[in-house]
Parts: C-alpha cells; structure tokens; sequence
C-alpha cells in the first residue's frame, strides 16, 4: 500500500544526517539558522539618555520655582550624542543636550525645546523655569531595551534583519549556526535542453534554475549536477559513487523517477545500502517521489518527479521540511483562510494546491484554487501566492471552510 504524506514525513523525520555548526560574523547571519541561545552581554542603552532635545536639569533644583518666582538656569555647554558626558554642576545650572545623548550626573530630567524658554546676556544663556519639574521626564533609561543576559535569539530560529540590527547594537560579534547543507542536482531527461530554440519534441531545462533561485536566499549551498541522459544508468551510478565521498550532504534528481522503460533512478538507489527508501506517495503532484538515507555515510538521496510543478511541490514539502529538520530549525506552521470554491479530489490523496490568498473587505485571509492543477501547468503558479493543502481522508472541499495554507516560497521564515 502506497504511503501517505503523513508516513512519509515521519520517515524523514527519522532518517535525518548530521550537520555540524560553525561560528560566523553576525552581520553575515542573516537567514541562517541558530544552534545555541543568544543573549545580550551588555545593557541597552548603556546609560541613560536623553529622549529629546531639550535641556537637562536637576530636578530638585526646580523646586523653588514658581509663576511668582522665575529663576533663571545657566546653560553650562552644549551635549550632542557621542560627546562624553563631563560637566561641572552647579546649582540652577543646565546643559544644552541633544538626542541619544548621555545625561550627566546630577541632571535628571530633560525639558524639551520646544517648551523651553531661553534668554542671553552678553556672555551666557539662560533657561527660565516658573515651574517645578518631574524628575526622569523624556529619559531613555539604562537597560530599558536590553538588559545583560536577555535572550535576542534563540536556538532554531532562522536570523532576520532585525536580529542583525541587534546584533550590532548589542557588539555581538559572532554567533553560532548550523553550516549550510551541500545540495548537489542533476536533472535527467534526453527531452532536456540547455538551449533557447529547441525543436518541439524537446523541454528547456527549467528545474535547474528553479532550485538555484531558490538557494540563493535560503538554507542551502546549491550546485549542479549538470544533466544525465536516459541512457546513462551505468554513468549516474559511477557519479553516484564517486559524489557519495565528496562534500555534498544531500543529492537530488529531477526525472527518471516513475515507472516507465527509462525510469533508471530507483534501479541505481536499490544498489546502494540504504535506510528509510520509499518511492511512491499518495499526493499530487509528485506522486512517484523518492527518498532514500545511505547507511555508509551521513547523506541523503531525493528523486522528484521531472515536471516543473511536482518538482517544486516536492521542493515545498519534502525538502524544505527536511532542511528545517537537519538544521534543527524550528517547525513551519500553516496558516488558515477561508475557501472561496468548491474542490473535489480523490479521498485517499493529499493534494497540493496553486492558490490565490487575498484579504476580504472584513479583513478576512480567503484563497481561491486557481483553474490548471496539473503538474506541467506553469502559469497558474506565477499567478499564485499560496500552497493549500488538502489532506488526506477527504474528498470534498466546500466554500466557506477553513483550510491550511503554506507560502507559495519558503525563503528563510522572515520572508514567509
């Protein structure tokens, strides 16, 4: 019997390789994937500061004022952001100070520009006060965004812009992260072509280019493979051979995989010692995917289907699971939106679905199951912006309920 998409997930869950972590520079984390907690090592702000420009004063030197006392505060020098905060006090003193910059003991309490009124002798300035003022007023104070020890990132979680924002803030110089897998892909085919013009009976090599696209912002180091031709079974096993002792932690074919007279892959796959083999599940597209873990050494084996769209849908759900799995990230959650149409499949399949997710006048997520579900159809997956999937145990999908849905591009969870 033909394994489900459930069963076949539990069995990549259990046959995952290892892959080792490396320290890097943080601000060249990003979309990498943490292997150990990071925490704060410092306060943020460092010191208190000000929210304003404004003027700083000692609070308690307020305390005299009133609308029938005036007094006047000497304004001591100028404080912009970056200058060392060094001044001697005096009392009803202040000091001019700007944005971001550090108040200087005594002073505790800013007054905004705006509210400030200023008068000049022939050598000073003055602040005039009438009124007693709040001590801590427009203060950014000590650690009241990060404190020292405070959790920034934590294990499993894919690095975002704005980890590296506090990344760099925080002086965090390096991090630890998981290394990126080693992808090598070979697509098959004597009907594939690197060519512009081809002749009818010939397909442009488009899964290539697909799986590069993709690595170029996600979790992966890609490389090609190049293309082997049908008749090149005894050649792929050699390649096979020789790929298995080199750098490369997961390799994967696009094509050869069905059941036809030149349907070489599995045929190559059964002569190695392997774990966890399966090769057929009851989803669509990409029902004759195949996969396989190698028992002499930490690498696995994927064969999708050769049409674009049932090799993208095994990209979307059997690799980027099994990424996130070996990169011990964290688990991908769907999200629910309303069905706008009817749909109708074969119950004991899982299907996998080009949609359309838009957002309602009431601000409700609906998807609609765009027209051309076949695997060869192209079009209706530029016009997409979603996966759904259609579970298994289940025929009929009316308008109205609530089903799961997955990015159409799993491009490193910040972009998801």
């Amino acid at each position: 019997m033909m394994l489900n998409y459930k069963q076949s997930i539990s069995i990549l869950n259990k046959n995952k390789i290892l892959i080792k972590s490396e320290k890097i520079l943080s601000e060249v984390s990003l979309g990498r994937v943490c292997s150990g907690n990071v925490y704060s090592e410092v306060n943020y702000p460092s010191a208190n500061n000000s929210a304003f420009d404004g003027f700083a004063v000692r609070s308690s030197d307020t305390n005299e004022t009133s609308k029938r006392k005036e007094i006047k505060f000497k304004i001591l020098k100028v404080l912009a952001a970056g200058d060392k905060p060094k001044v001697k006090y005096k009392r009803f003193s202040c000091i001019e100070i700007m944005t971001g910059a550090v108040i200087p003991k005594p002073f505790d309490t800013i007054i905004p520009v705006e509210s400030a009124k200023i008068i000049k002798s022939k050598k000073d300035r003055f602040l005039l006060l009438n009124k007693k003022i709040k001590k801590k007023l427009h203060v950014r104070f000590i650690g009241s965004d990060f404190v020292k020890k405070q959790l920034i990132i934590s294990k499993g979680e894919i690095v975002n812009p704005s980890h590296i924002l506090a990344f760099k803030t925080l002086g965090i110089k390096n991090i630890l992260v998981k290394k990126k897998p080693n992808i090598l892909f070979f697509s098959t085919g004597n009907e594939i072509s690197e060519k512009t013009d081809i002749a009818n009976w010939m397909v442009r090599n488009s899964n290539t280019y697909y799986l590069r696209s993709l690595s170029s912002n996600f979790l992966f180091n890609y490389y090609d493979g190049g293309l082997i031709k049908d008749d090149n079974e005894k050649r792929f096993n050699k390649i096979l051979k020789k790929k298995l002792k080199s750098k490369f932690d997961i390799i994967i074919t696009s094509g050869a995989v069905s059941a036809g007279k030149f349907d070489f892959i599995p045929k190559v796959i059964k002569k190695f010692k392997t774990k966890g083999y399966f090769k057929g599940v009851a989803i669509r597209p990409g029902k004759p995917i195949l996969f396989a873990k190698f028992k002499s050494n930490n690498k696995s084996f994927f064969g999708f289907p050769g049409n674009p769209i049932s090799s993208a849908a095994c990209f979307r759900f059997f690799l980027y699971p099994y990424l996130l799995k070996i990169l011990e990230a964290k688990r991908e959650k769907p999200f629910r939106a309303v069905l706008k149409n009817n749909f109708v499949k074969k119950k004991n399949f899982t299907r996998f679905i080009k949609a359309k997710l838009t957002l309602n006048k009431k601000n409700n997520l609906e998807v609609e199951i765009l027209k051309g579900q076949e695997s060869f159809r192209i079009n209706p997956f530029i016009k997409s912006n979603v996966w759904v999937v259609l579970k298994y145990g289940k025929a009929n999908f009316k308008k109205g309920e609530l089903i799961e849905c997955y990015n159409s591009i799993c491009s490193n969870n910040f972009l998801l």
